[in-house]
């Protein structure tokens, strides 16, 4: 028997680095504040690595959307694959071309395109799909506001988050 409700867990989990991030930064605040000049110095440093912890965290808290979606995403070593109920397939992230998200199906899709292969389409519901930040955050120019903003905008037509962009030889 858990003390905690099913809910108030979910969410403490959803923000787990955000609340990470305040007691550390909270330990570097009170060394900071209180500590001898060594200690003191390193109160600051440790204050500012919490506050990036926590903004870390709270980007992370908003690209998640929660669990029981239609099938699994894994992430290994530059790759993306999802394994659904009724498709599933993989695309190497330094071959991807182009990231949608089509806001208007329960749950919604993340679409990645990659030449040469069929469209991934992945549920943003889909077990493990939040360690798809980590992947889409690290594509050269992608532009992480953008994409959070438009994940808890909704809407009815596709949106491009990020495309690869095509270099022209003159």
């Amino acid at each position: 028997m858990s003390l905690i409700r099913p809910e108030a867990r979910s969410t403490l989990w959803k923000l787990r680095e955000v609340l990470a991030g305040a007691v550390i930064g909270g330990l570097g605040l009170y060394w900071g504040l209180t500590a001898l000049a060594p200690l003191s110095w390193v109160g600051w440093g440790v204050l500012f690595i919490g506050c990036i912890l926590s903004v870390s965290g709270l980007q992370r808290a908003r690209f998640w959307r929660g669990k029981g979606g239609p099938g699994v995403v894994r992430v290994d070593e530059g790759q993306v694959a999802y394994f659904g109920p009724y498709d599933g397939g993989a695309i190497a992230l330094s071959e991807l071309s182009r990231l949608e998200l089509d806001p208007a199906p329960d749950p919604p899709l993340w679409y990645l395109y990659q030449p040469g292969q069929p469209i991934l389409s992945i549920p943003v519901t889909a077990e493990n799909a939040d360690t798809l930040f980590d992947s889409f955050a690290a594509l050269p120019g992608m532009r992480t506001e953008r994409m959070l903003s438009a994940l808890s905008s909704g809407g009815e037509h596709r949106i491009v988050i990020w495309a690869k962009e095509m270099r022209r030889l003159h």
